[in-house]
């Protein structure tokens, strides 16, 4: 298995930062609610009284595009990266490992450390460098991340959350009524997600209270989690929203007391969503296309593909017949109903994709599916979607949807009042970031929002 090891002098060597940046009682949060649509800032069936009160009293953007794939973990880490997957090496929520033979679920965090995945400086290991203390509450990508001070990562089981979790932390969260889940008789069961985003947050305002963090992250999940399962725009889905937003509410509460006048904060999400109403099983146009033979290496199918809910990333293991293989995948998928796009190697640039002659995690052809549609992973049949219903929601789809475009909202200290931004991209959040806490950020893609700041 290929794996990224990069260490404290490799971030030495790429950021530049300033010593003086930040006051002991200054404070930058970012929250992420996972899966906010930016179109939710404008429904008026979405019941956000907080988050709209705070970008009414800093800058929002129109809609903020999103990396591909428009999924939790690559865009996590360009928020804080401000650069696209090709350049920070976090390829999607999964990959597929062409060297083992197997697919790599990065998702809930079973194998990585955020060393090995993570290729690019954040914004977390520049604000530690420049002297600053540093939290983060369920971020992706940041297990075991040496440049956070007070941390629980984003890890799905009980046996992960106590081993990674800053070990006073749990010691402090455990005191304060908020323990963390632990492992009994060896059985480690993943939390439901509305509870976790509840003690998250308080575990979070805990932090702020006790620790002063100059730069905090906290991301909610529920929001992402009830869209999957019931849908954008369902009751559930708005429900979900309203509860988001009074948790967005407490920690600006928690900041007005702890850092009076002092704080900026961020209102984030990684991607929008599509609502489901048909699937298309990659694997099953595969086989009928009879390419399904078996890779030379041994180990499985010489053609893989690792689904991403509205998109799919498809690998050749096999060098040999590459080319050909790729050509008839392409001709298997083009013209095929409900597939929108067939992307190859010389258009991976414009997504922000990586060359898998660089990077052995990118896929070789990406396919896209419609607004609407998401491809299954079964390759046990083709049942129509009504007679095989899935999950009521997507997303991973073409960043360009509007519907896959997330939030961005600022406020607070160094924040202009009543700025509206127009549409911007997600590469511009980790620089922004950075200017308001006096960092720099080298080498980054995306550009410092300037006309929202003081």
């Amino acid at each position: 298995m290929y794996r990224f090891v990069f260490g404290f002098s490799f971030v030495l060597g790429m950021v530049s930062f300033s010593r003086a940046a930040s006051p002991a009682d200054r404070v930058l949060v970012m929250i992420s609610v996972d899966g906010l649509a930016g179109s939710y800032l404008d429904d008026p069936k979405a019941e956000m009284p907080a988050i709209r009160e705070l970008a009414a009293k800093g800058a929002r953007a129109a809609g903020m595009t999103a990396s591909t794939p428009t999924v939790t973990w690559p865009n996590h880490t360009t928020l804080v990266t401000g650069v696209t997957p090709a350049r920070h090496g976090v390829v999607g929520n999964n990959y597929f490992d062409r060297a083992a033979g197997k697919r790599v679920v990065l998702i809930s965090d079973p194998v990585y450390d955020k060393a090995e995945i993570v290729k690019a400086p954040t914004i977390y290991d520049v604000a530690k460098q420049a002297g600053l203390k540093t939290a983060a509450v369920l971020w992706p990508a940041s297990r075991n991340a040496s440049t956070l001070d007070w941390t629980t990562p984003d890890v799905l089981t009980a046996e992960l959350i106590q081993k990674y979790t800053t070990p006073a932390l749990l010691a402090e969260c455990a005191q304060a009524g908020l323990e963390l889940p632990r492992v009994k008789e060896n059985e480690a069961t993943p939390e439901k997600h509305e509870p976790r985003d509840d003690r998250n947050t308080k575990i979070f305002n805990l932090i702020l209270q006790k620790h002063h963090p100059q730069l905090g992250l906290l991301h909610l999940i529920n929001v992402d989690h009830t869209q999957h399962s019931f849908g954008p725009q369902s009751p559930e889905a708005y429900a979900a929203i309203k509860i988001a937003d009074q948790q967005v509410r407490e920690v600006w509460d928690a900041l007005q007391r702890e850092y009076p006048g002092q704080a900026t904060l961020f209102i984030v999400s990684d991607h929008g969503f599509s609502a489901n109403n048909r699937s298309v099983l990659p694997n099953v146009v595969l086989r009928k296309a009879g390419l399904t033979q078996p890779s030379k290496t041994g180990k499985g199918p010489n053609v893989q593909v690792v689904v991403q809910g509205g998109c799919a990333l498809i690998y050749v293991q096999d060098k040999e017949g590459r080319e050909e293989v790729l050509k008839q995948v392409r001709k298997a998928f083009t013209g095929l109903e409900g597939v929108a796009k067939v992307v190859g190697i010389d258009q991976f640039k414009q997504y922000g994709v990586a060359d898998p002659a660089r990077d052995p995690h990118a896929p070789d052809m990406i396919l896209f599916i419609e607004n609407g549609q998401f491809f299954g992973d079964t390759a046990s049949g083709d049942l129509p979607f009504a007679d095989k219903p899935e999950r009521k929601g997507s997303h991973g789809h073409d960043a360009n949807y509007p519907n896959l475009y997330a939030t961005f909202v600022a406020c607070g200290k160094g924040i202009i009042p009543g700025v509206r931004l127009g549409q911007i991209t997600n590469l511009d959040v980790a620089p922004t970031a950075a200017k308001i806490l006096g960092l720099k950020m080298d080498n980054v893609e995306g550009k410092v929002l300037t006309a929202a700041l003081e």
